[in-house]
Parts: structure tokens; C-alpha cells; sequence
């Protein structure tokens, strides 16, 4: 084990064994990234591997779409590890953009799901259409990181309109796509409209009762429809950091609350588990490194001991 880790019982050590057991390339690198001094270079090469020639990323980058064409929410997961390692930027972003721009949807977003994928496999539940909607699931973290990091495409401009207009105007929506909204108002430019939007939207998260607020209450708290027994939310997920505008949403009891859960969900294995519906062994098993990654990541955020 690596010299920098202390003891094989500490939390860190025991995901780290589990990372080199079970993880995909990407996944292995990007924890040497974060916590044992590994350089972005590495993660940059691991994560080429899922590039296409249209610039956009494929092959079962998320887990759930497999196959190898390139979708928006795979290029959604690139586009944040570009994020996390400091190289969202430069002609890459740029190509990416480019490759936003070809499947966008007449409203200038991105479709959950583009139709190449018809024919792979994919999960049950995700519906493969000719002409899918615009989705603020897709569109909003891919808008957020970009400007978070000031990146200038002639993309950007439509779907950050289509952004703001979902985001102001949601009513009926579920945690993930909640998710997707804290996303781009995290990174949105306009940051007195950002803070009121997700003042909003936090009212209605705990209005609708989208989010579990006491762990020991989960058997009375329903999940959103379509979910997974027990595929509740919890405030981390929604603040995975106390500079999220979400993090107001809660108060310091139930964050704590929340963040201890977390730690208590770490398995014997040392990874953590994933809470959605597994449909094929091979999902569960090379998603549960990159739930593992974002436990330690939040943990570390909100200055608990790993």
C-alpha cells in the first residue's frame, strides 16, 4: 500500500485496496490523483481511451450505456474529470463542444439519450427514441462545468438559456435531475440569479420531500417514482461541497447527519455500494469505484477524517 496511507483500517486505506481490486484505469488514476500525489497526465491518457472520432465518448464511460458510440451524458462524465483534474480547457474542451453542438436538439440542449444508441445494451429503464427531448439531466452539468470554467463556445449560449428556463420554471421533477440543476447553478455565471433559483428550488426539494433528511427514517420516507428500493437522496448528494449553493438547503445538524451516514456506508470491502437498480453484474461492478471516489471526495470536502 502506498506510503501515505497510514494503517489498513483507516476509511482511505481500505478504498484504496478496494480501487486496486476492482477499478477501471480511469478510476485507479484518478485516486492516485487524489490522494497519492498522481500527476493529470495519467487520468488525461485513461480517459482518451473512451474518445471517439466525433469527438464525443463512448464505450460504457458511464456505466449503465454500453456499447461504443459516443453519448451526451458519457461526454457529461468527461467533461468532469477533465473538471476535477484542472484541463477543462484548451482545444479538447473545444472539440467537445463541437461535438455538443452536432447533437443538440432544436432547442439547443442535450437529449438524455442520443438514438446511436439503439442496438446496445443499456438499462431497462432508459427509453432509446428518434427525436429525444432536451434534458436538463444532460444538459445542466455539462453548461455548469463549462462555465465554471470559463470556457467560450457559441454553444453555450442556447443551452444556458434552455438551462435557466428549466431550471426556474421546475415543479415536477426528481433527484437527479435536481442534481443536474445544482450542477449548473454552481457554475453559472449570473450568480444573484443562480442564488435565487436554488433558494427556490431547495423550498421545493423539501417540500416534495426529495431528499432524506434522518437516515433512521428512510423505511417512512417514499422514493421518487422509478427509483430503486431505497435509492433515497441525502444532502451530500445534492452539496457534495460546503461551497455548493445546495449546502444552504440544509442546516449543520442535518449535513453531519447525512455525512455520517456516508461513513457508515463504506462495506467491508472497503468500497461503497451503489443504491439504483443493477441490471447486468458488469454495471454494479465498475460503478461502485466511482461511487467510491465521490464518498472519499465529499468526506474530504466537509473536512472529515479519511
Amino acid at each position: 500500500m502506498a506510503e501515505n496511507v497510514s494503517s489498513p483500517s483507516t476509511p482511505l486505506a481500505r478504498a484504496e485496496r478496494f480501487v486496486w481490486l476492482t477499478a477501471r484505469v480511469l478510476e485507479q488514476r484518478l485516486f492516485e490523483y487524489h490522494f497519492l500525489g498522481g500527476g493529470a497526465d495519467p487520468v488525461e491518457t485513461a480517459l482518451a481511451a473512451y474518445r471517439n472520432d466525433d469527438d464525443g465518448f463512448g464505450h460504457a464511460l458511464e456505466p449503465d450505456l454500453r456499447g461504443p458510440v459516443s453519448q451526451p451524458l458519457h461526454t457529461a462524465h468527461a467533461l468532469k474529470v477533465l473538471d476535477l483534474i484542472g484541463r477543462c480547457d484548451g482545444r479538447q474542451v473545444e472539440r467537445i463542444c463541437r461535438y455538443l453542438t452536432k447533437i443538440s436538439t432544436p432547442e439547443g440542449a442535450l437529449p438524455a439519450l442520443h438514438p446511436s444508441l439503439r442496438g446496445y445494451p443499456a438499462a431497462p429503464w432508459i427509453p432509446v427514441v428518434d427525436d429525444p427531448p432536451s434534458a436538463l439531466l444532460a444538459t445542466g452539468p455539462v453548461v455548469g462545468v463549462l462555465h465554471r470554467n470559463e470556457v467560450w463556445h457559441a454553444w453555450l449560449f442556447r443551452a444556458t438559456d434552455y438551462c435557466w428556463a428549466a431550471v426556474e420554471s421546475m415543479e415536477e421533477t426528481h433527484p437527479y435531475e435536481v442534481e443536474a440543476a445544482v450542477a449548473f447553478l454552481d457554475g453559472a455565471p449570473d450568480r444573484p440569479r443562480a442564488a435565487a433559483a436554488a433558494q427556490r428550488l431547495g423550498r421545493l426539494v423539501r417540500d416534495r420531500r426529495l431528499v432524506l433528511l434522518d437516515p433512521e427514517q428512510a423505511a417512512d420516507v417514499p422514493v421518487a417514482p422509478g427509483y430503486a428500493p431505497g435509492e433515497h437522496h441525502l444532502a451530500y448528494d445534492f452539496a457534495p461541497a460546503p461551497g455548493s449553493l445546495a449546502r444552504d438547503w440544509f442546516t449543520d445538524e442535518e449535513m453531519e447527519r447525512a455525512l455520517d451516514h456516508l461513513v457508515a456506508l463504506q462495506e467491508e470491502d472497503g468500497g461503497w455500494p451503489v443504491n439504483w437498480r443493477v441490471w447486468a453484474p458488469g454495471t454494479a461492478l465498475e460503478s461502485r469505484p466511482m461511487v467510491t471516489l465521490r464518498a472519499l471526495l465529499t468526506l474530504r470536502a466537509y473536512g472529515r477524517p479519511l
